[in-house]
């Protein structure tokens, strides 16, 4: 019987550590795949048509600044509505709402998460971009502005359900003592809830903006497609491009092996090196928090 026991404790042992070891393997064969299909545009595009502001493949011509500067631009305002919304939802629905309330609002805001990108993308053609073509008097409401707001919409459940989690795990004994101390509801959320759960917090951050850098859909439908590159605050009310949009507009027309195929590779390369970039950030900043924390406590 205990050989029995230790036999299977060894296979699940080792079943866990190859599917710990698996998501390395697979991120790494990834990145393979594009590095393979993606270096190829360094020799056979010049560096100054690449890194131009125009892009038109049709006419030789590949310059991905203005799909760098629109993913950026989209990314950004994104995450500035995504970001107080989200965390002021988790804090509300974590430290403020009944639990009644609570019960509802956090299966809704998953349910939210939920809906596929394109439904959103929907509602952003017929609602918002005309409502805001005309509340800002715009020539067109496929701008930057709504890319920006449907991507913050989208990433805002993902952002509660993470932050509200982190919250969540703050022990009580934390948000008694600070009461017993004297300090009002707002200063123990402020100043010992909110970086008791700081680690996670910031990781449910990085998520939503995560999130916002990788979608697709959404922005290929609201944002006009417009490969112009963003040169000011000005760029947030005009049409742009995204590279994800980009990569997803024309990949299935583009014939394989060719300059225009390995750009499009090559845009998706970008975009892995910023993803990991961001995510990589995001780490080292936790486990820094982590560290320290670990000093305050010995």
């Amino acid at each position: 019987m205990e050989k029995d026991l230790s036999l299977s404790e060894f296979i699940i042992t080792r079943l866990i550590k190859a599917s710990g070891y698996s998501a390395i393997v697979f991120v790494t064969l990834i990145f393979y795949f594009l590095l393979r299909e993606g270096l190829p545009t360094l020799g056979e595009v010049e560096l100054g048509n690449l890194f131009s502001a125009r892009w038109y493949p049709i006419e030789s011509y590949y310059g991905i600044l203005p799909l760098i500067s629109g993913s950026l631009i989209v990314t950004v305002g994104a995450a500035l509505v995504a970001i107080p919304f989200g965390l002021g939802t988790a804090i509300f629905i974590a430290e403020i709402a009944p639990r009644w309330a609570r019960e509802i609002l956090k299966p809704l805001v998953e349910l939210l998460g939920g809906l596929p990108s394109v439904v959103l993308g929907f509602l952003g053609i017929l609602v918002l971009a005309p409502n805001l073509r005309i509340f800002l008097d715009l020539p067109t409401g496929l701008t930057a502005l709504a890319g920006s707001l449907l991507l913050g919409a989208i990433s805002i459940p993902t952002v509660v359900s993470v932050a509200e989690d982190a919250l969540d795990s703050v022990p009580r004994s934390y948000r008694d003592a600070a009461l017993a101390l004297g300090a009002t509801r707002w200063q123990t959320i402020w100043r010992v809830t909110l970086p008791a759960a700081r680690s996670g917090v910031l990781t449910a951050i990085m998520l939503g903006v995560g999130r916002a850098i990788g979608e697709t859909m959404t922005v290929m439908m609201v944002t006009g497609n417009a490969p112009v590159l963003a040169t000011g605050l000005s760029a947030l009310f005009s049409p742009v491009r995204t590279m994800t949009a980009t990569i997803a507009a024309e990949m299935g027309e583009v014939a394989s092996g060719s300059v225009h195929y390995h750009t499009l590779f090559f845009i998706g390369m970008v975009l892995f090196i910023i993803s990991l970039v961001v995510n990589v950030t995001a780490s080292s900043v936790v486990f820094r928090q982590k560290k320290r924390a670990e000093r305050v406590l010995s």
